[in-house]
């Protein structure tokens, strides 16, 4: 029985805040163990007798650019995805992204059996994919503020805008233990600490599924990437160029069974306990065997000793990098525990190789059987399957999507998140009755820098990638009240009573984010030697998804501030910077001194990173 109303949206600002606060304080919270998913089973064992093969197939089939949509009738799709970069054709809008959902799930009930499709997106720091969508910090960021219910409620938030458009797949959180910074991944990661993955992780599934699935505003969680994405070994992995050497994204994690145990497994024994419906599994290998066909790790550890009673789901195309031709490659992975493929363009090869093995037996009838049991039983815990229930949109949610109350916790995370590095001669924080501030740097007043990768664009986009947000030089001049001035390079300090020079890094995601140096780039250098020559107080404010190699830039500047990737909130920045909030952020992963110190190694005794694990400043 749902006891919570199916809208918010006829709801006053504040009562909708307050039910939605109302919703965290869920059985979850209270430390009480979420509803087993195989409690469904009775209806889903049902429902699979009544399927015949080629149905069973297609609920394990996800596929995303659909030539006719009518492929999702004909091949009885269970799922489908939108990727990083696979917009609406009518663009990013909220209206688009609500009209897609809703054309693809208006096929599925017209299937036979009318199993409404699983509507995935990398919903990864917000509903990033949507203009006007709130823009969370990524997870490093999030780390860095060690505060469990706050992310909780930022998923909860994320859940609620996700849903907005219909669609109740969320392709997080990424629960990876990031060790070497050079990987384009690293600001997926909550740190380089498993107990504070752990933590943090279980807090997010926590915040995406609610107090229960069937819940109209709950979304289904999918811990990734399973398992050891963080700890790749460097040049194993894909190239972000023809003509560059092999980074670490999807590479080779090189660690014996107790280590990957250690490290890499307590964020997916925490995100089950907290009911976890889906976990993805990851391109990476172990010790040279790609994971995606690892029935040991994949059955033997996840099923059966951990006990998860969810499906497991292929990365995108990564049936592709297991060995030999499509037909052994469904065969490995199928046979090794996978549930559902996504096989974007190549869904009909993947329809029709599993279709065949199951005929002849090489893949098992039971294992099919099992596969999609699981699935079955994730929908029917969604509420998916309840009669009289619609499966498209709730439109009224759309009121509150991108609104002024889930800004405000955005901010907070944005503030909570911002680790104070240096601070001499108590340079911050900065007075607002200063006369003149001069602001530089290239991350100063670009929102697209501030959100990083995951945003609209696959690799997100310097310059004005969404709308509703507010840039960090935005912000200062909002709660300024003396002068506030810009200059990219640094120019026409003299005079001013300080300078905030706000550098960094430019968007990117995955392997094309693999960096072999992370030193601070010559155009930010510059900036900074040009407000010191101005003897005034320098602030730095880092904009990365990262630590950088801070060089000269560490004895330049007064004060140093790492924001990580605030997302579209710079107004939290302003907060600090200003002091109407004083720092509590601490550092979720080690700041090296030089890349000699990457990666991470904090077992030697001899290792002395600049500032270690867990520090951070305050006013």
């Amino acid at each position: 029985m749902r006891t919570w109303p199916t809208t918010l949206g006829a709801l006053s600002g504040v009562c909708a805040a307050a039910l939605l606060m109302s919703r965290m304080g869920s059985a979850q919270s209270a430390g009480q163990a979420p509803a087993r998913l195989s409690a469904r089973d009775a209806e889903a064992r049902a429902l699979l007798g009544s399927m015949t093969l080629e149905e069973k197939v297609g609920q394990m089939t996800q596929a995303e650019q659909l030539a006719d949509p009518k492929d999702i009738q004909t091949y009885f799709l269970g799922s489908v995805l939108s990727g990083g970069s696979f917009d609406p054709k009518a663009g990013n809008s909220l209206q688009a992204w609500t009209d897609v959902y809703d054309a693809a799930q208006k096929q599925a009930v017209q299937t036979r059996l009318k199993i409404p499709l699983l509507y995935g997106v990398d919903a990864v720091h917000g509903h990033n994919n949507v203009l006007g969508a709130v823009v969370f910090p990524h997870h490093v960021a999030l780390g860095a503020t060690r505060d469990a219910k706050l992310v909780e409620e930022v998923e909860r938030i994320t859940a609620e805008e996700v849903r907005a458009t219909g669609i109740q797949w969320a392709f997080s959180p990424c629960i990876a233990v990031a060790r070497d910074e050079r990987w384009g991944r690293s600001y997926e990661s909550f740190g380089e600490d498993p107990a504070l993955v752990a933590e943090m992780g279980a807090a997010a599934v926590r915040g995406f599924q609610g107090a229960n699935l069937s819940d109209p505003l709950s979304v289904l969680a999918c811990a990734k990437h399973y398992v050891g994405d963080g700890g790749t070994t460097w040049g194993t992995g894909l190239k972000p160029n023809p003509a560059a050497q092999a980074g670490i994204d999807q590479g080779d994690t090189r660690l014996s069974e107790a280590e990957l145990r250690r490290l890499h497994l307590p964020g997916y024994i925490k995100a089950i306990e907290a009911g976890v419906g889906s976990i993805m599994v990851s391109y990476n290998s172990w010790n040279g065997e790609k994971v995606s066909g690892n029935k040991h790790l994949l059955t033997d550890v996840l099923k059966n000793e951990l006990g998860f009673e969810g499906f497991l789901i292929s990365d995108y195309n990564a049936l592709d990098q297991l060995p030999g031709d499509r037909r052994a490659q469904v065969k490995l992975s199928i046979n090794a525990g996978m549930d559902m493929a996504m096989v974007p363009e190549k869904y009909k090869e993947f329809y029709a190789a599993l279709l065949d093995l199951a005929k002849t037996g090489e893949v098992p009838m039971a294992r099919v059987d099992d596969a999609v049991l699981r699935i079955l039983r994730v929908k029917y815990a969604m509420g998916l399957m309840d009669g009289g229930r619609s499966a498209l949109a709730d439109r009224a949610l759309q009121a509150r999507f991108g609104s002024a109350a889930h800004r405000e916790v955005a901010r907070r995370a944005v503030r909570e998140s911002l680790v104070l590095l240096k601070n001499d001669g108590k340079a911050l924080p900065i007075a607002k009755t200063a006369k003149r501030i001069l602001v530089a740097g290239k991350n100063a007043d670009d929102i697209g820098n501030q959100c990083g990768g995951w945003t609209i664009d696959w690799q997100g986009k310097t310059g004005a990638v969404t709308t509703g947000g507010t840039t960090i030089l935005a912000a200062l001049k909002a709660a300024a009240r003396g002068t506030v001035t810009y200059a990219r390079d640094g120019s026409g300090a003299a005079g001013a009573d300080v300078g905030v020079v706000v550098v960094g890094e430019t968007p990117y995601a995955e392997f094309m984010g693999d960096r072999a140096d992370l030193s601070l780039d010559k155009d930010d250098q510059a900036a900074i030697a040009n407000v010191k020559k101005a003897g005034i107080p320098v602030v730095v404010v880092v904009v990365s998804g990262r630590p950088l190699i801070l060089g000269d830039a560490l004895t330049q500047a007064d004060a140093v501030v790492a924001a990580w990737l605030p997302g579209t909130e710079g107004a939290g920045v302003a907060d600090v910077l200003f002091g109407d909030y004083k720092p509590t952020g601490k550092l979720p992963v080690s700041w090296p001194r030089s890349m000699a110190q990457i990666p991470i190694n904090v077992g030697d005794a001899k290792y002395d990173p600049l500032f270690a694990y867990g520090f951070g400043l305050s006013y």
